[in-house]
C-alpha cells in the first residue's frame, strides 16, 4: 500500500502509515537515515496488526517517502514532524518504540508532550550523539572544515558517505536530553546489544543513570548487534512492548 502524507506546519510533506486499532498504540520512530521500510519497523507492524493493536510507522523529513533533503533536516526538525503525525493522527497516549535517534527523539516527544506517552521503548538509543559522538570525535581538521564549509563527509558502513552539516550540530545542541533533569513517569525499557559498534552500551547505562522515573528497566543482549534486528532481538523488543502496554495499563 502507498503511505498516506501529512503537511505539517512548516510545509514538510511527512510519509507514514498508520494501522487503526485499540490503545494504547504503538509508534515506531526510526534510526539516522533510515526509513519505515526496515525489518523492526514492519516485524512490529505486522505484530501490531495480529494483536489488533493501533501502529504508526513514518518518514522523518529527508528520509524515505518524504519530502525535502536529508542534509536540510536536523533534530528539531524530526521531532517536530513525529510530534506532529502523533498529534493529528494518532487518539489518546501512546507507547513510543524509537530506534537509534529514534530513541533520542521518543524521549524528546516523553519531555515535550508527556500527557500523549503511556511509555517507552528504546533500542540501542542515542541520545546527544550529534555532541558526544559526533562532534566529540571530529578532529581539528573536521571541526575547522565544518564550520568553515558548514558541513563534513564521514564514512559509513551502511552505505554511501554521510554528509553531517553545521547546522544538524548546532541544532542539536538545543535538544540535548541528558544535560538537564528527564523525568520519564511511565514504564520505560532500554534494550541495548553488547557488540553494537554505533553506540556503546556506556550511553544505554547512562541513560538509565541520568533518567528518573518509577519504572526504568535495561536489558543488555550479550552479542546483539546495532542493528537488534534477528528473531530472537525481535521477540525481545515485542514482550518490552507488551510489558510497557500492560504496566501502563495498570
Amino acid at each position: 500500500m502507498p503511505p498516506s502524507y501529512l503537511t505539517t506546519p512548516t510545509g514538510r510533506r511527512i510519509a507514514y502509515h498508520l494501522t487503526p486499532g485499540r490503545r494504547p498504540g504503538v509508534v515506531f520512530l526510526g534510526g539516522f537515515k533510515s526509513d519505515m521500510e526496515g525489518t523492526k519497523a514492519l516485524w512490529l507492524e505486522d505484530r501490531a496488526r495480529a494483536a489488533g493493536r493501533a501502529f504508526l510507522r513514518l518518514d522523518y523529513s529527508g528520509h524515505g517517502a518524504s519530502s525535502g533533503n536529508f542534509t536540510d533536516g536536523s533534530i528539531g526538525d524530526w521531532t517536530a514532524d513525529a510530534r506532529a503525525l502523533i498529534e493529528e493522527v494518532t487518539t489518546g497516549r501512546q507507547i513510543l518504540v524509537g530506534s537509534s535517534m529514534g530513541g533520542w527523539i521518543a524521549l524528546l516527544l516523553a519531555r515535550n508532550i508527556p500527557a500523549r506517552v503511556a511509555g517507552l521503548v528504546t533500542v540501542a538509543a542515542a541520545p546527544d550523539f550529534t555532541e558526544d559522538a559526533m562532534w566529540a570525535g571530529f578532529d581539528a581538521d573536521q571541526r575547522a572544515a565544518l564550520l568553515a564549509e558548514g558541513q563534513v563527509t564521514l564514512p559509513s558502513e551502511y552505505g554511501e558517505p554521510l554528509i553531517i552539516t553545521r547546522r544538524l550540530i548546532e541544532d542539536g545542541r538545543d535538544h540535548l536530553v541528558l544535560r538537564a533533569p528527564l523525568d520519564l513517569p511511565f514504564p520505560v525499557r532500554l534494550l541495548q546489544g553488547t557488540d553494537d559498534a554505533d553506540v556503546a552500551q556506556s550511553v544505554a547505562l547512562a541513560l538509565l543513570d541520568h533518567a528518573t522515573g518509577p519504572d526504568l528497566r535495561m536489558t543488555l543482549v550479550k552479542g546483539a548487534d546495532h542493528r537488534f534486528s534477528d528473531p530472537d532481538c525481535l521477540d525481545l523488543i515485542g514482550t518490552a512492548i507488551e510489558d510497557v502496554i500492560a504496566r501502563a495499563s495498570t
